[in-house]
């Protein structure tokens, strides 16, 4: 009978990547198949994940680019790369508790960009659905500032209809993320377009 060695698992690499020292970090070529592996762990899993887990806000801190292939492999992974310090991108979400849903929780979501003195925020609704771990969003009102003073606030691309009809819309129809890792400091999704994301929690 042959002895295979024991399978180490991922999850200790990929917690390391949100360290403040870069030198203790992953690279790249090693951190994206440990996230493939999360993944593929993740799917096999029934348990379900509440959206107060989420709630809070999160840097994003890694990210893979991708490009459409017509492959058998689908969607083709960049190579990824950590968010130089320059800037800060950070996700926010909220619950929102007088909307009921059959099958999901319904919240809002923050996404906010800041470059030295610019800051610009997109917010708009979400549904998280508990089974699936996936939570649809649409941003429909952005807010901007310029050293502290505000520029802009308002909806955008007819964003107060989007955000009337948002929890009537089919989920074909909507941006997502679908959440393999949902650790006390860190989460870890694959959005719409195929990318992977690691977020590190701020508050």
């Amino acid at each position: 009978m042959l002895n295979h060695p024991p399978t180490t698992s991922p999850l200790p690499l990929v917690k390391t990547a949100i360290s403040e020292n870069k030198n203790s970090r992953p690279t790249p070529d090693k951190l994206v198949p440990a996230l493939v592996n999360l993944e593929k762990t993740a799917k096999k899993e029934t348990e379900s994940v509440s959206y107060q887990k989420l709630l809070g806000h999160w840097q994003l801190w890694f990210i893979t680019g991708t490009k459409k292939a017509r492959k058998r492999s689908g969607i083709v992974l960049g190579a990824g790369r950590y968010l130089p310090s320059w800037i800060t991108i950070s996700l926010s979400y909220s619950q929102n508790n007088e909307i009921n849903l059959p099958d999901a929780e319904a919240g809002k979501v923050q996404n906010s960009v800041q470059i030295a003195g610019l800051h610009f925020t997109l917010s708009g609704p979400t549904k998280f659905f508990p089974k699936k771990k996936l939570l649809a969003f649409d941003f429909t009102e952005m807010q901007i500032s310029l050293l502290g003073k505000p520029i802009y606030s308002g909806y955008i691309r007819g964003g107060k209809k989007r955000s009337e009809t948002f929890y009537q819309q089919p989920l074909k129809q909507q941006a997502f993320f679908r959440y393999f890792l949902v650790e006390e400091n860190l989460i870890a999704a694959r959005g719409r377009g195929g990318g992977l994301a690691i977020w590190r929690r701020n508050s």
